[in-house]
């Protein structure tokens, strides 16, 4: 149980609800935002001095019961309430660290996909395997040392803010994304040293990172539309569909183009032309 998380999640949690939003009164005027701790305490059905002592990072390992009726009445979402139980230590027993080893149906799927921009990563958002077209359209992943590619430490400290998210639009939205999922990670992996090593790292030098990770977002997405200028093909409009490995904890990132749209054939000319010969003015991030 991480008792100093657990405080800071359920005080930021409260705070962001209004009395409205649980069918209180709104009452006079408030001195502090969001709910007060007996509001909550009253809310979950457990005592005002049980829960002070859970937000001071004083209180005992709470029940899943309790677990329950917390997220009950703070109003989280299905990814804040698995936050939550991580935090509290009432999660499933899980490996020390996010697994890299890629589930050879999975490489196999990424052969064959030759219409499809794809590439796998990990929990902690390292890039871990991909195909050829992939690195045509983003960058010679082989050609980065292991320990950069993650693409969360990309995103926050690339030196060229229009090239952080390798050109697309919603940076802003993936880096949002990005954060909550490192934050879930973060709790389901407490031990992951490289977890710690990147958040520290990210925390001390951007401060849009920090900003998001003190903000305990924890929200995820799955499905975007994304436009890129390619160094090599132009402007390219993609879908972009994250599909879950449940059994590896790990994601599937898939970028496509409508079929016989003007980009999906400059994406059938990149899985010809590879990476051969536009290495030089592609960004190496």
């Amino acid at each position: 149980m991480d008792r100093n998380d657990l405080a800071a999640f359920l005080r930021t949690m409260r705070q962001r609800l209004l009395p409205q939003d649980v069918g209180l009164p709104a009452g006079t005027a408030r001195r502090t935002p969001g709910l007060r701790r007996e509001e909550v305490a009253r809310l979950a059905h457990i005592s005002v001095e049980y829960y002070a002592r859970l937000e001071q990072a004083r209180g005992s390992s709470p029940s899943p019961k309790v677990l329950g009726e917390l997220a009950r009445a703070l109003r989280l979402s299905t990814d804040e309430r698995g936050h939550l139980f991580e935090l509290a230590g009432a999660a499933p027993a899980t490996p020390a660290g996010p697994r890299s080893d890629v589930p050879d149906t999975v490489l196999n799927l990424l052969a064959h996909m030759t219409d499809i921009a794809a590439f796998v990563v990990n929990a902690r958002y390292d890039i871990i395997a991909w195909n050829p077209l992939a690195a045509a359209l983003f960058e010679d992943f082989s050609a980065v040392p292991p320990a950069r590619r993650n693409l969360i430490h990309r995103h926050f400290m690339h030196p060229d803010p229009a090239a952080r998210h390798y050109g697309m639009s919603g940076a802003e939205e993936f880096g949002r994304l990005a954060v909550g999922q490192l934050r879930t990670a973060a709790g389901r992996y407490p031990r992951d040293p490289q977890i710690r090593t990147l958040v520290k790292t990210l925390h001390e030098h951007s401060a849009e990172f920090a900003a998001l990770w003190d903000g305990h977002h924890v929200e995820t997405g799955a499905h975007h539309h994304k436009t890129m200028r390619h160094p090599v093909v132009g402007t390219l409009r993609l879908n972009c569909d994250t599909l879950a490995v449940p059994a590896r904890d790990q994601y599937l990132v898939c970028f496509t183009a409508e079929r016989g749209s003007p980009s999906h054939e400059a994406l059938r000319l990149l899985s010809v032309v590879g990476t051969q010969d536009m290495t030089a003015s592609m960004d190496e991030g």
